[in-house]
């Protein structure tokens, strides 16, 4: 007999369905309780409310656990390249050679944009954030390929809007970096790897000769696939939520992209180097801040240390602490700002107050450290986190079309005036 929940409401009692996750996840399916009991649910933030059921990811906070498609995080991070991650999650397998080769030939064919979105950045201003610049670049492609903005298109015609998206996103990302620094823009360059020909676009110029390092090309690789997907978060949720009116995909990766901008979805990393850069400002007296933390009446907080999911430790930043210092190492970086960090990063791992607490450093902490030795503005460190997410939110997309999943339409309980009756201006005072 399957398990219920029951619930006694005006001393009337109701039986809902338990909904059991293969990790065995429970969940009391409530999709009728309107219909049957005339109430609904108040959940603040939907902290506590499943809105599907995902084959995507599974993230457990209480152990440190994430894996994509049932792979460990930590094995991916090893051994697959960010493209193989994408194929895994957008369609369920890891690819063999031929679906590899058909995939990245795919995108590496995609990889231009059309010219006429040069006028586009040359509209922004100077400084422009790029995040507000790449969710406008990538809500515009729609209108590029209008065939995408049909809610009855074809499984092919959805596949070349997939390919097309992972393929111009870190071109759109690199144009809009040249944009903010005035530099001419660098062209996709075929023979090289999808992170290579990133880091190209970005960094090289027509007067100096680029070399890809191979290190710095790894650690983004790392990067990439530590970020590609993550359960139900913000930017998750309003791919899903968004493309659910069946919007194009396009709209709904840039309503994804403007999500992740906020400073507490995406923009952590980005805190961490100016919480950093405040430190040294301040006369790079470390123990001042650390004691500042410790100070329950104080409203400093300490930035990139501990997980709202993660409550022990983030899997992640355990992978990309090595690269973080691998590329230190390599590029043989002298910043004080960084010079802190590994000073922090020290005390957190040592000292009994962060350790007990769980206060790790989390991923935030150490791609906030690569990216600042990089050479990469804070204002782009978001960016860098979109070029990522985006093959989890595609993947999200795709599974909510696939389930034919009803579009969202949360309820509320209206808490405004009662009736009353319109007054005439001259007795409203």
């Amino acid at each position: 007999m399957s398990e219920t929940a029951r619930l006694i409401l005006d001393g009337k009692e109701y039986e809902f369905p338990v909904v059991t996750g293969s990790e065995n996840e429970k969940a009391i399916d409530i999709s009728k309780l309107r219909a049957t009991t005339g109430y609904i649910t108040l959940d603040y933030g939907f902290k506590n409310t499943g809105s599907t059921q995902s084959a995507i990811t599974y993230l457990d906070g209480e152990n440190g656990i994430l894996r994509y498609r049932g792979y460990t995080i930590e094995e991916l991070a090893e051994k697959a390249s960010f493209l193989e991650v994408s194929f895994l999650l957008i369609y369920g397998e890891l690819p063999n050679q031929k679906e590899l080769d058909y995939f990245q030939g795919s995108i590496t064919h995609h990889t231009l944009v059309h010219e006429n979105m040069k006028s586009f950045f040359e509209a922004f201003p100077p400084g422009a954030h790029p995040m507000g610049m790449l969710s406008s670049m990538i809500s515009s492609l729609s209108t590029f390929y209008k065939d995408s903005q049909n809610p009855n298109r074809s499984i092919e015609d959805i596949e070349k809007t997939i390919h097309r998206l992972i393929a111009k996103l870190p071109t759109l990302a690199a144009q809009a970096y040249k944009h903010n620094m005035g530099h001419p823009t660098v062209y996709p360059s075929n023979d090289l790897g999808y992170c290579g020909n990133f880091l190209n676009m970005m960094f090289a110029l027509p007067t100096e000769d680029y070399t890809v390092d191979p290190v710095v090309e790894s650690a983004l690789n790392k990067l990439l696939i530590l970020h590609a997907d993550h359960e139900q978060n913000c930017s998750a949720s309003t791919v899903r939520i968004v493309g659910s009116s069946q919007a194009n995909l396009y709209s709904s990766i840039s309503a994804g992209i403007a999500a992740l901008w906020g400073p507490l979805h995406g923009g952590a990393n980005q805190a961490v180097i100016e919480m950093l850069e405040s430190i040294k400002d301040d006369g790079g007296n470390l123990q001042k801040w650390i004691d500042k933390a410790k100070d329950k009446t104080d409203s400093f907080r300490l930035m990139g240390f501990g997980h709202r999911v993660y409550k022990n430790f983030d899997p992640r930043a355990k992978i990309i602490k090595k690269a973080a210092d691998e590329v230190l190492e390599k590029l043989g970086v002298n910043d004080p700002v960084l010079d802190i960090a590994k000073q922090l990063e020290e005390v957190a791992l040592n000292d009994p107050y962060f350790v007990e607490r769980g206060l790790y450093p989390n991923v935030d902490f150490y791609s906030g450290i690569i990216y600042r030795a990089l050479n990469i503005p804070t204002d782009m460190f978001t960016v860098m986190f979109a070029l990522g997410r985006l093959s989890g939110w595609i993947a999200q997309w795709k599974e909510m079309h696939e389930n034919n999943e009803p579009i969202g339409r949360p309820r509320q309980i209206y808490t405004g005036a009662t009736v009353r009756s319109y007054a005439p201006i001259e007795s409203r005072d």
